[in-house]
């Protein structure tokens, strides 16, 4: 950094600092997308939509903070700390207040909502919850964002025993989140799966955005493959990353 002339080395901070801010500003979509869930007449596809926007922004600002060099150049924020704060909010605390505002569960639905967000507060600050040398998680990913916009889909095309299975699946999620199992890293993952990995979550996530228009209604020219479809992705995430894990 001493090599560096004073006008050069205040724009890489600035753009290193920005990275920093746009990880932060997770927490406005966090306040929309709750402002929007707690309103008189809650639209849920608004709702989903700042989250969806959040994954966007969590999906670039790694790679922007490596290219800009943060570590050196915003070294007095720490990037991990201020990226799980928003992560927890966006993937873990409002797509579980989601399930539960919506009652899309059955038997003591604060109970299991409870159990999962604890849970998810563990696996995030487990010494080993990021993997990054070998590519993998310490179990499930809290990936609850996901998993929320699923849980409303299936019990709205299936009310008769859809929030039954919903329920079990949180219990298991909330579960797996602190076992220690491998889970692929998605950007981390190793050869020669990075590559199917990472583009079947673009295919994944342009059908999910297909179905949010009527969210969470199955549109009438995807009913009834679409939501199948959208669950072959998670499919073969799980299975590969068992494959990668423990072959």
């Amino acid at each position: 950094m001493s090599t560096d002339s004073s006008p050069r080395l205040v724009a890489r901070r600035l753009r290193a600092y920005g990275v920093h801010v746009l990880t932060a500003s997770g927490v406005v979509l966090a306040l929309l997308s709750i402002g929007e869930l707690f309103s008189s007449q809650p639209d849920l596809r608004w709702v989903f939509g700042y989250l969806g926007a959040a994954i966007i922004i969590d999906a670039v600002d790694g790679s922007l903070a490596r290219e800009w060099d943060v570590l050196t150049y915003a070294a007095s924020t720490e990037g991990h700390t201020l990226d799980d704060l928003v992560d927890y909010l966006t993937f873990t605390f409002i797509p579980l207040v989601v399930v539960w505002q919506m009652d899309w569960l059955v038997g003591p639905t604060t109970l299991w909502i409870a159990a999962a967000l604890m849970a998810s507060l563990f696996g995030f600050s487990h010494a080993d919850a990021k993997q990054t040398e070998t590519g993998f998680f310490r179990g499930f990913p809290s990936y609850w964002n996901l998993v929320a916009y699923h849980i409303g889909l299936i019990v709205t095309a299936f009310p008769e025993h859809g929030p039954l299975l919903m329920t079990g699946l949180v219990i298991m999620l909330a579960i797996l989140t602190v076992v220690p199992i491998q889970v692929l890293y998605p950007t981390r993952t190793p050869q020669p799966w990075r590559r199917p990995v990472l583009w079947g979550a673009v295919v994944w996530a342009i059908l999910l955005a297909a179905m949010l228009p009527t969210y969470p209604n199955i549109p009438a020219w995807g009913d009834p493959w679409l939501l199948p479809l959208s669950l072959l992705y998670p499919l073969f995430y799980a299975v590969l990353s068992y494959v990668a894990a423990y072959r």
